[in-house]
């Protein structure tokens, strides 16, 4: 009895009810770092211990009273220590913010300058930090992402990440269920710290995005008190003559305050941007049918012109250390004009049965003008508890309303004449969106061997369309309904998906292995207004994606790592529509409704080295593979139009390697250079015909900046895509370069940025892009898109207080990807 008392005794005076708290950044890009190991030491012993969060925040209960030591480390970074730590009974002790330096980026000795590193590799993604990789003012974050190696940006706007157009976009760390390129031209790249993209995502991650995620990491770290942002555009008149109807506008203002308390965090926000871009295109198409080959050469405009409206809302209460809750609501109203009006000025058809005898030759003007509109609204709100043990409970909802619709015009007239009205077609469309959003995750309280964390994912929605295709009628002047071009289209999608994941972390090696299991019913309601189609096509499935990721710290200086994952590119409403709509003359353009998800498989092994000067140098080699690959490939309507259609067409493999190097010439000149090299190859069929295409594709990107002194530099971007191959066909070489110069006034708070995007001066042919597509003795069509170049821009920020940034905004999660 005695014993058992000393025991009890020994325990309640060597573990007492104190707490330590603190948070885990990274010394550099000052970001969280999630799986962080803190432990309690005696005598060399680990007698307790924890892993931070994804915020980097731990806490650790049961200290003992008697002196002790703690040690905070993780993969790839110097363990530090904080000695003579003793706790008093009840007592909370705070460590505040704890910054992990990368093994071996240490400080210069004489003068202590920190190297800001331009990016980071850890084991499961590349972390890029924008504020040093780009000129922020006035950009998006479009603009900050063609700097990264893996990420490419063509003439057309569409973002791929190692050749792939598909992946899901984060903003800090929320996910989006929207088209990137929206989503992503809202966002002012002065608002980013860092980019993150995480190739070979974790089971904890949903399972969509074909080239995996990209999490845009806005500005943090501000202090108590109120912060207001201003800024201001504006764009000279296009110096290039590209005989457009109209002048291309550009100018711009967003506001933001911020309110931040020591439990409140209020961000509201204004943005309004008016962002036209001139251009034309220069096209040639033919058709064969039955011996006769008809020709469409064309030149003419290729315009467009944007507006953007929105106002946010976000309220952050963290009433204790345990509990957080947050509010967020988002209006928005946009509107996208493409002007294409056409001149085909040598429309004729040959007889190829007869010596290639030309039939007849003739010409007209199209006038084509496609709006697209987009009303937006948006709530969330989300939670997340700590309980006693450590263990953690997440969770968060959000629903959208989203109204997407807008006519488009298609009239072809005579030439010269253009009184004379051959065509005149009006087609337009009503498409309310429903969307909604459940998310639930726990992790469970630190073990001594690693972390489990398992969550529930609900999504749901439902999206109504109502076509209508009309043509005037030449003899009564009345717009008649035709009816095989307008229909009914309603698709109902829910989706119920689980993971669960186990993590270990260590000073030599980081672990991650998880599954997630998902179950997706999609049903796809059509309708023809002329009442000869009336049917309901189901799509169920139940899958599974596994994921895992070894990473291994060879020495202070360099890191392998090896993963795998599995991962789904989900079909939107717009693929997936058979009826088709009249784009412009010479195309109509519809979806598949058989069209099936695309599934893919993909290894990374990657190497990354950050030297003593905190300069840092990475290579990936990685395997693709895409089963039920979607492209757009063309077939024949008629004898002067072709069909444009969303198909699974095969399969498709890529292999490649991606590098990037940091280098620091002098203290003032600083560079980057970065590249990816791959080989694609598509196998398959289409329209019984067989696909069997491969080629080499290969991008850079190269930063440059010199500092003149502490408020002024100069940047030139250069980005390069080669070349790429289609299904049945191929895209030519894109670049843009882009020359800034950026200064500061008034003690740094008003920030001047002048910026020469797409360098051309009538030499370089930057900003074009040739779209080509072909089968033998089918049909033959090349565009070749002619963008604005020599752009000129003014932007002017205006920091109150000269404080960062840290707005929290949610964004569409269904709409934008349908817009």
């Amino acid at each position: 009895m005695k014993l058992l008392f000393s025991i009890i005794l020994f325990l309640i005076t060597t573990f007492v009810k104190s707490q330590i708290t603190g948070q885990i950044v990274d010394q550099q890009s000052q970001q969280p770092i999630e799986y962080g190991t803190i432990s309690i030491l005696q005598d060399e012993m680990v007698i307790n211990g924890s892993i931070s969060d994804a915020k980097g925040n731990f806490s650790i209960d049961k200290l003992p009273n008697t002196p002790f030591q703690v040690s905070i480390s993780f993969l790839g970074y110097d363990t530090i220590f904080i000695n003579d730590l003793e706790k008093k009974v009840a007592e909370v002790m705070d460590l505040g913010i704890l910054s992990l330096r990368p093994s071996n980026a240490l400080l210069e000795e004489v003068v202590i300058k920190a190297t800001r590193q331009q990016f980071v590799n850890k084991i499961d993604k590349q972390v890029y930090d924008i504020q040093s990789l780009s000129s922020n003012q006035g950009n998006t974050a479009v603009d900050a992402l063609k700097n990264l190696p893996s990420v490419s940006v063509d003439g057309l706007g569409t973002i791929r990440v190692r050749g792939a157009e598909g992946f899901v976009l984060l903003i800090d760390n929320k996910p989006l269920q929207s088209d990137p390129s929206i989503a992503l031209s809202q966002i002012p790249s002065n608002a980013i710290q860092s980019i993150e993209l995480i190739t070979a995502p974790s089971a904890k991650y949903d399972a969509e995005g074909k080239a995996g995620i990209i999490n845009v990491i806005t500005t943090k770290k501000i202090r108590q008190g109120d912060y207001f942002q201003f800024n201001v555009n504006s764009g000279a008149p296009s110096i290039e003559n590209y005989d457009n109807a109209q002048k291309s506008q550009r100018y711009g203002a967003d506001a933001t305050y911020l309110f931040v308390r020591n439990k409140w965090n209020l961000s509201t926000g204004l943005y309004f941007q008016r962002n036209d871009k001139s251009g034309r295109r220069e096209g040639d198409v033919f058709t064969i049918t039955d011996n006769l080959r008809t020709q469409l050469p064309s030149s003419g405009e290729r315009s467009f012109d944007e507006q953007n409206y929105s106002a946010k809302f976000y309220l952050d209460y963290t009433p204790s250390t345990k509990n957080n809750y947050n509010l967020g609501v988002y209006v928005g109203k946009r509107t996208k004009d493409r002007t294409a009006d056409i001149l085909y000025y040598d429309n004729h058809a040959v007889d190829l049965a007869n010596d290639n005898e030309r039939l007849y030759t003739t010409q007209y003007y199209n006038e084509n003008l496609r709006t697209r509109k987009g009303d937006f609204v948006i709530g969330s709100f989300g939670f997340n508890h700590t309980f006693e043990n450590k263990a953690q409970f997440t969770g968060s909802f959000l629903y959208e309303y989203t109204l997407l619709g807008g006519p488009t015009t298609n009239r072809n007239l005579g030439y010269p004449n253009t009184n004379i009205v051959y065509q005149d077609e009006y087609n337009t469309n009503d498409n309310p969106l429903y969307g909604s959003q459940l998310q639930l995750d726990y992790t469970f309280a630190p073990f001594r061997f690693g972390t489990f964390e398992m969550g529930y994912l609900f999504r749901n929605l439902d999206h109504t369309g109502d076509f209508v295709y009309e043509r005037k009628n030449n003899l009564t002047g009345i717009f008649e309904l035709v009816p095989e071009f307008s229909s009914e289209v309603n698709l109902n999608r829910s989706l119920h998906s689980g993971y669960v994941q186990y993590a270990k972390n260590t000073s030599l090696f980081s672990l991650a292995a998880g599954i997630r299991m998902e179950h997706m019913n999609r049903k796809l309601s059509l309708k023809d207004k002329g009442n000869t189609i009336d049917e309901e096509l189901v799509y169920n499935t139940n899958k599974w994606y596994p994921s895992a990721s070894l990473g291994y710290q060879l020495n202070e200086e360099t890191l392998l790592k090896l993963a795998y994952t599995k991962r789904v590119q989900r079909t939107t409403t717009f693929k997936m529509n058979p009826f088709p709509e009249r784009e412009h003359s010479e195309t109509l353009e519809q979806g598949d409704p058989n069209l099936k998800p695309e599934y893919i498989d993909q290894v990374e092994i990657g190497i990354s080295r950050t030297n003593k000067q905190g300069l840092n140098t990475y290579a990936n080699v990685y395997y693709q593979r895409v089963k039920n690959l979607v492209n757009r490939v063309n077939t024949v309507y008629n004898d002067s139009i072709l069909n444009r259609i969303y198909s699974n067409v095969g399969t498709s493999k890529s292999i490649g390697l991606e590098w990037g190097k940091s280098i620091k010439f002098n203290n003032k000149w600083n560079a980057y250079a970065g590249g990816n090299l791959y080989h694609h190859q598509i196998d398959g069929n289409f329209d019984q015909k067989s696909i069997n295409t491969s080629s080499w594709v290969y991008s850079i990107d190269i930063n440059s900046s010199y500092q003149f002194n502490d408020r002024s530099r100069i940047e030139l971007v250069f980005n390069y895509l080669s070349k790429r191959i289609t299904a049945q066909g191929e895209d030519s070489r894109f670049y843009n370069p882009t020359l800034s110069y950026s200064t500061t006034f008034l003690d740094r708070q008003l920030t001047a940025t002048l910026q020469w995007k797409n360098i051309d001066l009538g030499l370089l042919n930057s900003n074009e892009q040739r779209i080509t597509t072909h089968r033998p003795n089918d049909f033959y069509t090349t565009t070749n898109y002619v963008y604005e170049v020599d752009m000129i821009s003014l932007n002017l920020s205006y920091n109150f207080n000269n404080r960062k940034n840290k707005t929290k905004f949610i964004e569409s999660s269904f709409g934008k990807n349908e817009f």
